[in-house]
């Protein structure tokens, strides 16, 4: 099995670089799709990450689905519609479920092209920087598809119905600008420093708590579509946890005694 996922850390930040630019880091068959969920699950199993880089290597960020097995019905895309439908739920629908929900933040680097599943890719993740050289699409339409992993879901909370809708109707590219605009992003880099950059973020990120980062995530995700009172709760619940934590009772002793910096 050819590495597609290189897992990558510094301390305690991973970096995964999707590893097929001949293929533009399309996504082509069940190895490719489960490298990624075994990724997600090292990372949740090791409580000390604080935060993934999701990158891909060459030119592209991700083209999407494997056009050229879906013309030769091959792979995902082989058998009746029943055993089509199988295949999505227990191979590519499995990389939403399982980076949606990494433990620790996840940062998008898109280098560049992210069309169709390669745009949900990168909106499954919590944070979204991209190259001068980015582009996104939710282009399923083009291809008499509809976006099959999600992406109905993750792309109206990252830019709004109105917005989501027309992206999804008109299958058309949008450009770097354009995605700053409306939300899908939330910095544009040069090319070169796409990755230094992305590294910043992650280092910013990573100075605090790993476990209490964890749980400001999970609150955050939660927010999105629970009540107010529910949250409320479990934030209590999540802060007391937080008080007790050796992290938390270091930092106030260095404020105590007027220290610029934290330890990690």
């Amino acid at each position: 099995m050819s590495d597609f996922v290189i897992y990558e850390q510094e301390g305690s930040v991973v970096t995964l670089t999707l590893n097929s630019p001949d293929t533009r880091n399309a996504l082509s068959n069940y190895d490719e799709y489960m490298q990624i969920v075994e990724s997600c699950e090292r990372i949740n199993r090791d409580p000390e990450i604080a935060a993934v880089i999701l990158t891909g290597a060459g030119s592209s960020f991700c083209a999407g689905g494997n056009v050229k097995d879906m013309q030769d019905q091959r792979g995902l895309f082989e058998g009746d519609a029943m055993a089509i439908a199988d295949k999505y739920r227990y191979s590519i629908q499995q990389i939403p479920l399982a980076l949606f929900n990494v433990d620790a933040p996840t940062i998008a680097a898109v280098n560049g092209a992210a069309i169709g599943a390669g745009c949900d890719l990168t909106l499954m993740c919590d944070i979204r920087i991209a190259s001068e050289k980015a582009k996104f699409a939710e282009s399923f339409v083009q291809l008499g598809l509809i976006p099959g992993d999600g992406g109905a879901w993750l792309l109206q909370r990252a830019v709004g119905p109105s917005k989501a809708y027309e992206m999804a109707f008109t299958g058309d590219v949008i450009t770097v600008e354009e995605a700053l605009g409306c939300g899908l992003i939330s910095k544009i880099v040069k090319p070169d420093d796409l990755m230094a950059e992305a590294k910043n973020l992650a280092a910013r990120i990573a100075k605090n708590p790993a476990r209490t980062l964890r749980m400001s995530k999970r609150l955050m995700r939660e927010a999105a579509h629970v009540r107010l009172d529910t949250l409320l709760e479990m934030s209590a619940t999540y802060q007391a946890i937080a008080h007790k934590t050796d992290e938390h009772l270091e930092r106030l002793g260095n404020i105590s005694l007027g220290k610029d910096k934290v330890k990690k």
